[in-house]
Order: C-alpha cells, then structure tokens, then sequence
C-alpha cells in the first residue's frame, strides 16, 4: 500500500482531518481535505469535528488550530517548520513594546507566536486585514505587528497611520526587483501579481496586491491571462489546477537556487512520510498553556467574526 493510500485509512480510522496551506509541496495539497490560505485555515480549524487535526503547515498555523480546539489533538508533522516573520516578533520585545505605548489597539497579523497573539486585541490575516483595520475607530491609534510591508500597504490603502513592529517575512523579501524587470521585459504581455508582505518596491509594479486566496481568485477571473506571481512558489501548484489554461510564471528570487523562484523552506520541511509518521504515533502534538490559549482565544475569534 503506497504512502497516500495508508494516510486515508489512517484519516478514516482515526477520525482526522488534514488541513495544508497553499505553500505545502504539492504531494501534501493533493492529500489534505482542505488547502488554504491563514485565514482560511483558520476558519476550518474553527468548524470541524474531527478528532485530531493535522496541520501541514508551520508551527504558529498550527497553534492556531490548538487555540480553536483546545480538547482535540492537534498535529504537526515537523516542529521545526517555523515561521521567519514570526521569528521577528519575540513576545518578550513585542510585550514591552506594547507597554510601553499604551492606549493603542494592537492588531496582529496571524503570523506571530500564540504568546503575541496573547498580547492582541484583534487578529488579522492578509484576506482581511484592510477589513479589520477599518473597523477600528480612525481616532484611535494602532500598533500593527509582525509584518512591516503588510502595515505599510494598509496604511497606504486607509489613510491610518500605524505604530509598526519592525518584522518581516523573508520568503517575500527575497524577490530581485532587477531580475524582475528583466524577467517582465521578456514577457512584457504578462501581469505581476503580488503578496502584500513583499516590499514597496515590488508592490509598484504589481496589477493586483492580495492574499494568496485573493489571487488565486484574480487569476481565475482571467482564465487565459499570463501571470508572473511574486509570492511563495507553493501557490502555483493550487493555481495551475484551478486555472489550467492561465500561463503562470514565479517571480524571481535574488539568490540563484533550483527553482529560480522564492520557497518557504519552513513551509517545505513537511513530507508525506513525515505526515503519515505523525498520523500513526499522533505525534509531534502541540501544546498551548490555559493561560495563553484563552488569551490568544479571543483576538481571534474577534478576527472570525469580522470576517464573516
């Protein structure tokens, strides 16, 4: 019995449902019961039944899921798939960053740790984060973490001038504007597409700016349209399948690896062996302490109900 047939019988047996991000190798989407993007996910993670979830995803994704669902198991098939925009944002720093400006909402991008969840009064993701901004009075003022290029574009979008956290995601920072340019100049017929984690630079010459759902959305608007596509590589897997006939390029990284492109390496240390192995023991599992799940609880559930 070959790898993905055992990890349907164990699904069945064991009442699970596997969950996996659009950046997941394309192996892991083609098995999971749902592929999305943070938010998404999230919302999932919020309304199964299942006993045990199993997040192909990174480490905060799937401490998401565990806050939702503090008496199902949660599983990650490699805790060492982390985040670099996370990472950016210790929650120690980011505590006292948040004392030291009191009086401000702090709005965190889903990207962060459960503990800096913690210290939120609302989530938010890519999808709806221009969303949950606006929802915020204009004249109150606002702390936005992790992600600096995330807060510029909506600060550029509504006008509101943000108290940013200095993080970063270096996936969508690692994109050459030079080679991009280059890469445009050879198909000058085809659109740029980007993630607004990417930097300023790169956003100027996109046609459209969205999450990664959001613009797998705009491309199957434009079923015949040439596309390159600055975000994580993962995506065009999901993307060619929904839209077979749309020509997609990936946006060029800076450094020169294999796939001439922008990975996640985080996001590609889940395996399909790794995820059966974990299945079977319902091991790795993760863990979130009372305290800091119901806490990092209610920011969320405010972001879901918003994004209603």
């Amino acid at each position: 019995m070959n790898l993905k047939k055992k990890i349907e019988a164990l699904k069945k047996d064991k009442n699970a449902v596997i969950l996996a991000h659009y950046y997941q190798i394309p192996e892991i989407q083609e098995i999971a019961d749902y592929v999305g993007d943070s938010l998404g996910l999230s919302q999932r993670a919020a309304e199964t039944d299942a006993d045990i979830i199993v997040f192909a995803g990174v480490h905060f994704m799937a401490e998401t899921a565990k806050i939702l669902n503090p008496s199902k198991k949660v599983l990650l098939p490699d805790l060492d798939a982390g985040c670099s925009l996370a990472e950016s944002c210790p929650p120690d720093a980011f505590e006292a960053f948040v004392k030291s400006h009191p009086n401000h909402t702090v709005v965190t991008y889903v990207n962060c740790s459960a503990k800096v969840k913690a210290l939120t009064d609302i989530v938010c993701t890519s999808s709806n984060a221009l969303k949950i901004v606006e929802s915020i009075p204009e004249d109150q003022p606002i702390i936005f973490a992790p992600d600096r290029n995330l807060g510029k574009y909506i600060m550029q979008k509504t006008g509101r001038d943000m108290l940013l956290w200095d993080g970063s995601c270096l996936v969508h920072e690692a994109f050459s504007m030079e080679k991009l340019l280059a890469l445009h100049r050879e198909y000058p017929d085809c659109k740029i597409i980007a993630h607004p984690e990417s930097e300023e630079h790169i956003l100027k010459t996109a046609t459209y700016i969205g999450s990664t759902a959001g613009m797998i959305e705009y491309v199957k608007s434009h079923p015949k349209g040439k596309f390159i596509v600055a975000t994580e590589a993962g995506i065009l897997h999901k993307m060619q399948e929904e839209v077979p006939t749309a020509e997609l390029i990936p946006a060029p990284a800076k450094e020169d690896n294999t796939c001439a492109c922008s990975e996640c390496a985080f996001m590609k240390m889940n395996t399909l062996q790794k995820l059966y192995d974990c299945l079977l023991n319902e091991s790795p599992q993760i863990d979130v302490t009372k305290d800091i799940q119901e806490k990092a609880l209610v920011p969320i559930e405010r972001m879901l109900e918003l994004s209603k």
